[in-house]
């Protein structure tokens, strides 16, 4: 049996386009997972900022003048944007995630925290994204338990 000469070369076709879609998926797996550790990171740093805000920021006033009621305690704002900046200067945070940004909402017993970052992907799609940010947001309330 004979192949005729249009057949020639056609493995090579396939093999070479088998080949380009390997290499992007590799691609998207190594950026995906890039992607998903700094996220990681930036969960523990939002975690951790929003339980000292709720910490430091709940000044228990209401504690000293009426005593533990069966709600939560106040927060304040002021005390909850330093607790915050504090925690994150003290953790190395702007160090280890350059051009961290945050902002700390604070409403009568919740803090959030919403800490956003830039992410360099150690691989690049062809035509994709240059400036990838990964953001990530903890929050907490304050609530006593009363025995």
């Amino acid at each position: 049996m004979s192949r005729s000469s249009s057949d020639r070369g056609q493995a090579s076709v396939i093999i070479v386009g088998f080949a380009f879609v390997i290499l992007m998926l590799v691609v998207v797996v190594v950026d995906a997972s890039a992607a998903y550790l700094k996220r990681q990171s930036l969960d523990s740093l939002a975690d951790g900022a929003a339980l000292r805000g709720a910490d430091l920021a709940a000044q228990g006033e209401e504690v000293y003048s009426g005593g533990l009621d069966e709600g939560d305690l106040a927060l304040s704002r002021a005390e909850a944007h330093a607790a915050v900046r504090t925690y994150l200067r003290e953790v190395g945070a702007r160090r280890d995630h350059p051009g961290l940004t945050y902002t700390v909402s604070v409403s009568a017993d919740r803090i959030v925290v919403r800490v956003t970052a830039p992410a360099d992907l150690p691989l690049q799609l062809p035509g994709g994204a240059i400036d990838t940010t990964v953001t990530s947001t903890g929050s907490a309330v304050v609530r006593p338990e009363v025995d």
